[in-house]
């Protein structure tokens, strides 16, 4: 906590604050606050790392750390900072609210709002997209059978949350 102007004190808050959970009909919407959010781009001729690294539009990792990848040469890295040699690495904490959307459910709420394939054939789980939620850009990480894992700017999760809780009702009213 700091002090602010006027000597009051200035308190950070989560993107989400005061906005989740929502819940209807057995799906809820919360949110994870991780260590860091960190981007990796690597440098002209260098080359991801084998081993732990996922294929483009997949993600690896648990718990602690994972690796997401959109493609050669750009990833993000959610949890504790990792060495990329031949990477320009860029701390984006800050500028992201991550959600998770659970219960069954979950994938008829994100399909009313994303373009995005969700078939449970097609996007399984360990798999990652850049896509969108309405109208705002957004990575999804299928972290279950009936659950998911949203990145979207910071300065829409309102939006965002909104978005999703009227999805979650009308599926609900539809159950």
């Amino acid at each position: 906590m700091r002090e602010g102007a006027g000597g009051g004190k200035l308190v950070a808050k989560s993107p989400c604050a005061g906005l989740v959970p929502v819940t209807h009909g057995g799906v809820t919407l919360d949110e994870v606050v991780p260590e860091a959010i960190t981007s990796v781009a690597f440098l002209k001729g260098a080359a991801a790392p084998g081993g732990a690294w996922p294929a483009p539009n997949r993600w690896a990792g648990d718990a602690v750390r994972r690796i997401v990848s959109f493609g050669p040469g750009k990833a993000f890295v959610i949890g504790p900072e990792l060495e990329v040699p031949g990477a320009a690495v860029t701390d984006q904490s800050d500028a992201w609210a991550m959600m998770v959307l659970e219960g069954p459910g979950a994938r008829d709420v994100l399909a009313r709002l994303c373009p995005q394939d969700l078939r449970p054939d097609v996007f399984v789980e360990g798999h990652a997209a850049q896509s969108l939620i309405g109208h705002m850009t957004a990575t999804l990480m299928r972290t279950g059978a009936d659950r998911y894992e949203l990145l979207i700017f910071r300065s829409m999760a309102r939006t965002a949350v909104h978005e999703l809780g009227t999805a979650m009702a009308m599926v609900a009213a539809r159950g």
